[in-house]
């Protein structure tokens, strides 16, 4: 039956299989619309990743989700990610030592991986507490830019830079060691800011906007709060004792209240 150019194959709220690169993935429609030159269109979020990754996508992107396409995309899994087969002109002595060579390697990093993996589970756990208004204001945020499509007016009045300023001239908290916290704050908000606080319709305003200034001289709290909820995330990828990690844990509250 041929499709209808006009009508919707999918409806808002429908779980379905997405295509995003080589693979398909399982995704929930949270809107549809007729874009341009009348064609569907559906924003969708796919199950597991970051609400940075929603997106629209075609029609000729997505499956209905069901048996048959499932087996399709565990056969394209399979097929995107098996290895290549070694060429059939090695002998079996070299066959031999390669296959050798890649037990003790699969033996080495499945050890090194077993020790990380003990290591990272001794860590103790960062969990910082965001008052319930900030909350809001986090939600907020996100609903402007995912559902309203809006980003914020850039540069903010009260940047990170203006922030960490005004919280140092009110504290009665002065030594070099919350210079010292600032300061990674602020190293921090600039390289991440980039690769891991912003949404997908943002970054072009700051590929605009950070030519030659650092992220913490044009944006605000709003986007300083995101770094405070990645925080833990990049705190558990460094390798900080755990004293250390409860004075800094500390430290983000205080700038929180």
């Amino acid at each position: 039956m041929p499709k209808d150019d006009n009508k919707f194959n999918y409806d808002k709220d429908e779980r379905v299989l997405c295509y995003h690169g080589s693979f398909l993935y399982e995704a929930k429609i949270l809107k549809k619309e007729k874009r341009e030159e009348d064609s569907c269109q559906y924003f969708v979020h796919y199950k597991g990743w970051k609400q940075t990754w929603d997106e629209w996508v075609t029609e000729d992107r997505m499956m209905k989700y069901n048996e048959t396409n499932l087996q399709k995309q565990k056969h394209i899994k399979e097929s995107n990610t098996r290895r290549k087969p070694s060429r059939s002109s090695l002998s079996n002595t070299s066959l031999q030592e390669q296959t050798e060579s890649r037990s003790r390697k699969r033996y080495r990093d499945s050890s090194l991986d077993k020790i990380r993996l003990q290591e990272e589970d001794k860590r103790p756990e960062v969990k910082i507490v965001i008052p319930e208004s900030l909350k809001s204001l986090l939600v907020d945020d996100w609903e402007n830019i995912t559902k309203n499509r809006q980003i914020l007016c850039l540069p903010r009045d009260m940047t990170v830079n203006r922030i960490f300023e005004a919280y140092k001239a009110q504290t009665t908290e002065k030594d070099e060691t919350l210079d010292e916290y600032i300061k990674g704050l602020l190293l921090y908000f600039n390289k991440s800011l980039g690769t891991s606080l912003l949404y997908r319709s943002e970054r072009k305003q700051y590929e605009e906007m950070c030519i030659d200034k650092e992220p913490s001289e044009i944006y605000g709290v709003e986007h300083l709060l995101r770094l405070f909820v990645e925080c833990p995330v990049l705190i558990n990828q460094a390798n900080i004792d755990p004293d250390t990690l409860a004075e800094f844990k500390e430290k983000c509250e205080s700038i929180l209240r």
